[in-house]
Order: structure tokens, then C-alpha cells, then sequence
């Protein structure tokens, strides 16, 4: 009987040093430190970029001057349509490539500037990251290549200067900037890609009213939408870094559609062998220039680096990526519910979406018209702002009867009482110079207010009366409460 016990208990113990062999010889189970990851941005953040519109000349000096540093490798591998130089930053000397490209549509700047601030953060020395820098650059090495649309980025235009979309340029190459991609993808033999975007900023999650701040896709290298150990790897990589984002933007990240684009640079870079993840980057309450959608590129993508640096990526269920809801586009910037419109006669309760488009002026500063983009019944649609109107009736704007020969003579405290008295526009003499200005009311050359309307694709300059008295303005898709002093950092310009 005694030696039978003995016996189970050698049994126990053999299995049990089995399995921790075993466990030992599979990825850690890497937990990402939020805390780390948060610090460290803020301590390597790139000061010199601070907005979205963000030109080749901003980023040039900021390569150069790395140029026969100890960190980096900096190459210049071809030229824009327009000449602008296009470069690949080097870092670590590993088994493992990692190929990171952005901006391939030019008005897609978020993880460019990210980029940057990677670089900051690698090339640093003698503090509490160094143990992770070294593990970095020595199991793997990175290729960096930052802004591969200079010419679009200049006029901050999706598209090339041949009108070109890069993204659908992998199969044809007939641009100068997709054949350096696509080059650089051939010589460098990427084992793990990173496609680098930006998404508009009405994109939702699905059912609920919280921007797609981040969306991801490990894009699909056939029609079929099959899963290798490829793909399969780039929806591990992606699961970890929803589990991080939760954090931060909890049910905050959506993924893309996995249709088969043949033409596409990522789904390419899959069929390449380089599992490949695509990281779009939306909006965020109160980050218009999504500097805190930076700080989340800055982060995910370092964790990344981490994670395939020592394997544990492959700790995570590919499964789980299939639970990340698809991307909805149900958000717009301004809801108006249950308003009372009339047309011909015809009185109605209807909701108003309206957007605000970004129009690059001729200094190529911006600014916005707003539109109604839906009208109807909207339950399902949602706002970064939304106003419940019931109660409240469209009503028409007038223009003011005195010209100004200037917007100077405008404050805000004027602006205020010429909307409280129903008026939406002021005529202007001669505009001439700095066009744009930050007050809530309509300046005309034409002594004409487009829109006035609540149909569908009208500008969205109108008012919110109640017993005909002006309650709310919209003025150029701005909501203007009549009864406080507005807040907002308005984006007018004099057409």
C-alpha cells in the first residue's frame, strides 16, 4: 500500500515539472503597464508638432538631424511626384522585422506624429526604459517610414499629386511613392507590418454613441477571408492592443470590414508573408487635433513592439478578434431632435444630423461649412453634441441692414445681441486679407445666407425659436445657446 502511495506522489510530481516545463518554454504572459507606457509618452512626446496639419517641411529636420546618429539608420529611398524626399528611419539590429509606414493619404497625420515621438523615446538612454529599449533593438529591428504621401499632406489632400489613392496602388505601383513602398516591402522582408491611417471621425461602435476612436483590421490576403498563421498572427497582435485601449477608451474601438482589396498596400503585405495589422485612427471628444488619439498610436504601437519582441502576442486567443464589433457610421457632429420644420406649408417634427466639412482655404489654414447631411427619423443616429428641440420651431435667419467695413468692429458681445434679435448675417465691405475669424455669426460679401432651410444637403445656418423667439442659432453647424456666452473655438472664414 505504501509503495503504491509512493508511487502517486512520483507520478504527481513528474507531471507537475512537465507542465512547468513546459510553461516555461512558451511567451510570458506579458501584461502591458499602462502606467509605463502613459509616462513615457509624456515624457518623449515631440514638441515641435502640435496639429494635424502637419507638412514635409515640419518633418524633414526632425529626420535629418538623426542622420549619422548612434540610434538610427536614415535612408532617403525615392522622390514625391513633387520631389518632397521620401525616408526610412532604422532602428535595432534583431532577427525580427517590423516595417511601419504613414500618411499614405496625406490628410491622415495622427501616427506620423506618433512616429516621432517613437523616435524620441528609442533613441533615449540612462533611465528606467532602458532595459526595454535594449530589448527592442536587439531581437528586433524596425523600419520606419514616415509621411509616404508628402504631396497630398501638402495641401492636406487624401490623394497624391497624380490624383492618385496610394492605398489602392500596390498591385500597379504607378506612382513613385507606392513603387518605393512596395520596394522597400521587398528588401526589407518584413515579418510584421504596421499600415498607418486616420478614419473620419464619424465612425461609432456600433448601437452606442462613442466614437471608433481607434479601429483596427488584420486584413484579409484572399477572397476567401482565410485565416494562415500569418493573418493569424496580426489578430493576436490586435487583441492585445484592444486590451490595452480598454483602458483608456472603453468600448472605444471598433475594426474594419475584411473584404479582400487586391489593390490594397495592406492586404498585400499580408499575401507578402509581413502579418499586418491597419490602425485607423477616429476622433475623440474634445480632441480636434487628436493629440490624445496620438498618445494611444504612441502607446499600442510601443506595447507592440514589446509584445513581438518576446513573443507574447502569441498568449492571446485569435478568436477574440472576430468579438471586436464592426465600425457603424451613425455619428455626426451635430444632433437636432424633434424639431418642428415647415416646408410649402407642411408642418412635421423631424431630426436634423448635421456635419461640418473641413475646406482648406487659400493660405491653406481651414476652416468649416457646416450641412445637413440626414433628415427624418434619426433614433438611431447620434451626435458629439445633441440638443432635444421639442418645443422649439425651425426658424429663418435675417441679414443685418448695415454694412461693416471690417470684422473688427464685431465682439462677441455684439455677435450675441444681433443673434438674440434674429439676425444670422452681417454684410461686409471689401473683405481683404486674414479671412478668417472666430465669431458665431455669418459674414457676407453677397448679402445672402445659404441655407436657411431644413432640407436635406442645406447649409446649416438657421435658428431654435420658441414662441418666435430665437433660442439657439446654428451658424455655419455650430450649436450657439443664445443664453450663455459660447465657448467654442469657431473655424469661420469670409467666402
Amino acid at each position: 500500500m505504501k509503495r503504491i502511495v509512493l508511487i502517486a506522489i512520483l507520478f504527481v510530481v513528474l507531471v507537475s515539472c512537465q507542465t512547468k516545463q513546459h510553461q516555461s518554454e512558451s511567451p510570458s504572459a506579458y501584461i502591458p503597464d499602462t502606467l509605463m507606457l502613459s509616462t513615457a509618452y509624456e515624457a518623449f512626446k515631440e514638441p515641435s508638432l502640435s496639429h494635424r496639419r502637419i507638412k514635409h517641411r515640419d518633418i524633414e529636420p526632425l529626420i535629418l538631424k538623426r542622420e549619422g546618429g548612434p540610434a538610427f539608420v536614415v535612408k532617403q529611398l525615392g522622390l514625391s511626384v513633387q520631389k518632397r524626399p521620401l525616408y526610412q528611419l532604422t532602428y535595432g539590429t534583431g532577427k525580427t522585422k517590423i516595417m511601419l509606414w504613414s500618411q499614405m493619404h496625406g490628410n491622415e497625420s495622427t501616427a506620423t506624429m506618433a512616429m516621432f515621438d517613437l523616435f524620441n523615446f528609442l533613441e533615449g538612454k540612462h533611465d528606467s526604459y532602458d532595459s526595454i529599449r535594449n530589448m527592442i533593438r536587439t531581437k528586433t529591428t524596425l523600419f520606419f517610414l514616415p509621411m509616404i504621401n508628402p504631396d497630398g499632406a501638402e495641401i492636406f489632400n487624401r490623394r497624391n499629386a497624380l490624383n492618385i489613392d496610394l492605398n489602392r496602388d500596390a498591385r500597379a505601383a504607378a506612382t513613385p511613392e507606392g513603387r518605393v513602398l512596395k520596394t522597400a516591402a521587398k528588401v526589407n522582408e518584413p515579418a510584421f507590418g504596421f499600415n498607418l491611417h486616420d478614419q473620419h471621425a464619424y465612425y461609432n461602435v456600433p448601437g452606442t454613441s462613442n466614437p471608433a476612436t481607434i479601429s483596427f483590421l488584420a486584413p484579409a490576403y484572399n477572397y476567401q477571408k482565410d485565416v494562415n498563421k500569418v493573418r493569424k498572427r496580426a489578430m493576436q497582435l490586435i487583441v492585445g492592443m484592444n486590451q490595452l485601449l480598454q483602458h483608456y477608451i472603453p468600448n472605444g474601438v471598433a475594426k474594419y470590414n475584411d473584404t479582400h482589396e487586391p489593390r490594397g498596400f495592406g492586404d498585400n503585405f499580408q499575401k507578402w508573408g509581413a502579418s499586418t495589422v491597419l490602425i485607423e485612427s477616429g476622433g475623440y471628444r474634445g480632441d480636434p487635433e487628436k493629440q490624445y488619439i496620438r498618445k494611444l498610436n504612441f502607446m499600442i504601437i510601443l506595447n507592440a513592439f514589446i509584445e513581438i519582441a518576446q513573443g507574447s502576442y502569441e498568449q492571446y486567443d485569435a478568436s477574440d478578434y472576430t468579438h471586436i464589433p464592426e465600425n457603424a457610421t451613425k455619428l455626426c457632429d451635430l444632433l437636432i431632435r424633434n424639431v418642428t420644420a415647415e416646408v410649402d406649408a407642411c408642418i412635421y417634427p423631424v431630426d436634423l444630423a448635421i456635419k461640418r466639412d473641413e475646406i482648406t482655404a487659400p493660405d491653406s489654414n481651414f476652416y468649416v461649412r457646416g450641412r445637413i447631411d440626414d433628415v427624418g427619423d434619426l433614433k438611431e443616429s447620434f451626435g458629439y453634441k445633441e440638443l432635444d428641440a421639442k418645443g422649439l420651431k425651425f426658424k429663418k435667419g435675417k441679414v443685418y441692414g448695415t454694412p461693416i467695413n471690417s470684422v473688427k468692429e464685431l465682439n462677441m458681445e455684439k455677435v450675441m445681441q444681433l443673434l438674440k434679435q434674429g439676425y444670422l448675417a452681417v454684410p461686409i465691405r471689401h473683405a481683404t486679407g486674414n479671412l478668417h475669424y472666430r465669431l458665431p455669426i455669418l459674414l457676407s460679401n453677397t448679402g445672402k445666407i445659404y441655407g436657411n432651410s431644413p432640407t436635406l444637403g442645406s447649409q446649416a445656418n438657421f435658428f431654435l425659436a420658441k414662441d418666435d423667439k430665437p433660442i439657439y442659432a446654428v451658424v455655419n453647424g455650430y450649436l450657439i445657446d443664445l443664453s450663455k456666452t459660447p465657448q467654442e473655438n469657431f473655424k469661420n472664414y469670409i467666402p
